[in-house]
């Protein structure tokens, strides 16, 4: 294995180095500071760092899309107050899609001259729209999508477990809890679209490990029904049912399961949860509903999480969920890089893309443990399983601390190495 440097952050931001630079657009400067020089072209001045973020703040995901940017000001905001990053400043320049590719595309040309990265790209089909020009532009991204087909990108900086890592620790735990057996029967209701088929390779390769019978149903990104999709799970008899859908379509599919006394247990992707739901009539149909994901609830009682509900609960008012960690964890990624990148004196793009592949990450339970110095493999294999619990901040309480399954740790996935 390749011998690489270890650069580590914690959620207690740590003191930056003080070192001073200067840029201009689109052009390589050095700048003198602390006796030594750092190189810089994009996004990079000698007061700050800006980074952009393409979010949803008012299509399918916005609440999603809100919670991540509010987690991703925190950050910044911790960090400028404990003096920056190689002596700048982190400045954000944010942009709303409404999760259409058509405005993403001339919003990205807007800003990427402007930003060294990107602190959050929102969406599966924004970053299918967007990743060759980010690939031939060295222009290291986190996304807010997570399949591991796009781990063939070194610009593609993924925090945390794929789609079909999550399906294979969801249904570890599934099987663990006496919900599923070997030789059983299981449904998957995915959207046709890489987020959906990625979590389906998931489904597939535990059903194969496990001599599960798979009975997929495939719908479309705008379909708003699932009572069709449940009626055929349950004439199949399938045992569990797994979710790679959207917050809206989960309603449907456990309201619908309800509806027809079909009483299974559901295990969905991270994007299928939207902490609003509970305030809805579908409120009670999430008694069987687990949700799978990388980053903690935010109501969790762990250190980090309870510093960032508490800063977040000081400035902002809108309802809370798990976008927020996410936020701030992917912050603290980019802390780590750029930290790695001043002290190798290059905060260029190819000074970041550099800084990654030598980079791993202590989040302090927010996301666990983060790797990204293998080429084609997620940062990590390890997720929470949570429950819907209306009684608390972020809508969700983790049933499952972080763990790896057997059969994620298995896996390999797509463009591993």
């Amino acid at each position: 294995m390749r011998t690489t440097h270890r650069a580590v952050v914690t959620a207690a931001v740590a003191v930056a180095l003080v070192l001073a630079g200067c840029s201009t657009k689109g052009n390589q400067n050095t700048g003198q500071g602390g006796g030594s020089a750092v190189k810089t072209d994009f996004g990079v001045t000698n007061t700050d760092i800006t980074l952009g973020a393409l979010t949803d703040a008012s299509g399918p995901f916005k609440n999603l899309g809100l919670g991540i940017t509010h987690g991703s000001e925190l950050w910044a905001t911790d960090v400028n107050n404990a003096g920056g990053i190689c002596g700048r400043q982190i400045k954000l320049i944010e942009k709303d899609h409404g999760y259409a590719t058509d405005k993403a595309i001339p919003l990205y040309g807007q800003m990427h001259d402007d930003v060294l990265g990107m602190v959050q790209l929102l969406g599966s089909p924004i970053l299918a729209a967007l990743k060759k020009q980010i690939t031939d532009e060295k222009l290291v991204s986190v996304p807010a999508s997570w399949a591991s087909t796009n781990l063939d990108s070194p610009s593609v900086l993924m925090v945390g477990g794929t789609y079909d890592i999550e399906q294979l620790n969801g249904f570890s735990f599934m099987q663990q809890k006496g919900f599923v057996h070997d030789g059983d029967k299981i449904g998957h209701i995915y959207i046709d679209s890489e987020y959906g088929k990625n979590g389906l390779l998931g489904s597939q390769a535990y059903a194969k490990a496990h001599n599960l019978a798979l009975v997929p149903e495939k719908i479309t990104a705008t379909d708003t029904d699932m009572t069709a999709a449940i009626t055929g799970l349950k004439s199949e008899g399938v045992k569990a049912i797994a979710l790679t859908t959207t917050p809206a379509q989960t309603a449907s599919a456990l309201t619908q399961a309800k509806a027809q006394g079909f009483d299974v247990p559901f295990i969905g992707n991270n994007p299928t949860f939207d902490p609003v739901l509970l305030s809805t009539p579908a409120k009670d149909a999430f008694d069987k509903f687990y949700f799978v994901n990388g980053v903690v609830p935010f109501s969790a009682d762990l250190p980090a999480a309870k510093d960032v509900a508490a800063k977040y609960s000081a400035k902002f008012t809108d309802t809370p969920n798990i976008g927020v960690d996410f936020g701030y964890a992917s912050g603290l990624v980019w802390q780590s890089v750029l930290t790695t990148a001043c002290n190798d004196k290059d905060l260029t793009r190819q000074g970041i893309l550099n800084a990654v592949a030598k980079t791993k990450v202590d989040t302090r339970e927010l996301a666990g443990q983060l790797d990204f110095s293998q080429p084609g493999q997620p940062s990590s294999r390890m997720s929470y399983i949570a429950q819907a619990d209306a009684a608390v901040p972020g809508g969700i309480t983790y049933v499952k601390p972080l763990f790896e399954s057997p059969e994620a740790a298995a896996y390999k996935t797509p463009f591993q190495k």
